[in-house]
């Protein structure tokens, strides 16, 4: 299943170009959620059940709606800042943030990002800081669907509600790299969330990203330091994961510069394609 959030914080599903809205026949489910997490995503497996049938749910087709990020109320946006081997040695290359040159990802660990940096694609990016350099990074976006504390690397997967696409958006510097990556609108995620169940393994996707209609960045899984199940297991030994919880997987080689004016295009054939926008803030 393909769910989304769109337009006006509706709540859709995506079949065959399609966007249906379900925002009513959900309303009085998410209603009674009375748990840690975002509600929907803590509800998402009864939702098949209630949305084999979508007869009487408007659609609209997918070009002519407004992306918003499929997950509104994440507790947590955890992420990992080392975590392909072709991107490590670009970054001790440039020495693009002296200071954060720590390139085994068991050392540097993970980081967190607000939460109010969190947009989705149609909303776009709003850079701030024109004069230092600002960088693009394509990413895996894991979100988990139930509570994982303390999980081995071995049972993780079964914490996945799903699946989408990221841009962490980085300014580069010396400051603390969550500092510099919690700005406003500086945490893309979309276009849709795909469950589990639809994906191969998390292992077995490639990643890509345009800028401007060139390719800068391509990308494959199963080249993460840290798989989808360890870097589960690395966050939850720290923190208590609850359904919503985002995990920025890393991003591979080829990150680069953004500019007012800019279009992003992050895509991966099983989890969709969102077109992002670049706008002085």
């Amino acid at each position: 299943m393909k769910i989304c959030r769109f337009d006006d914080q509706r709540i859709g599903v995506l079949r065959h170009g399609q966007v249906f809205d379900v925002t009513e026949r959900l309303a009085p489910l998410l209603a009674v959620h009375a748990g840690a997490g975002d509600p929907l995503i803590a509800a998402l497996p009864r939702l098949p059940a209630m949305l084999v049938d979508l007869s009487g749910c408007t659609p609209k087709p997918q070009d002519q709606v407004r992306w918003l990020a499929p997950v509104a109320q994440p507790g947590k946006i955890v992420a990992a800042p080392v975590n392909y081997h072709a991107h490590i040695a670009e970054m001790q290359a440039n020495n693009v943030s002296p200071g954060f040159n720590i390139t085994d990802i068991g050392k540097a660990g993970l980081f967190l990002k607000a939460t109010s940096s969190l947009v989705g694609a149609s909303q776009g990016i709003a850079q701030r800081f024109l004069d230092r350099r600002t960088d693009f990074e394509v990413e895996l976006v894991v979100v988990i669907g139930r509570r994982a504390d303390r999980v081995a690397a071995a049972d993780a997967l079964q914490y996945v509600a799903g699946y989408s696409l990221g841009l962490d958006i980085t300014v580069r510097g010396t400051e603390e790299r969550s500092f510099r990556k919690s700005i406003d609108s500086y945490t893309v995620l979309g276009p849709w969330l795909t469950t589990a169940d639809e994906l191969p393994g998390p292992g077995q996707l490639q990643i890509t990203l345009h800028q401007n209609g060139e390719l800068r960045q391509r990308g494959h899984t199963s080249d993460l330091v840290y798989g989808v199940a360890r870097l589960i297991e690395f966050a939850s030994s720290f923190y208590t994961l609850e359904p919503g919880d985002l995990l920025y997987t890393g991003t591979p080689e080829g990150v680069g510069a953004i500019r007012p004016g800019d279009r992003l295009r992050a895509e991966c054939e099983a989890l969709g394609a969102m077109d992002v926008t670049v706008r002085a803030a």
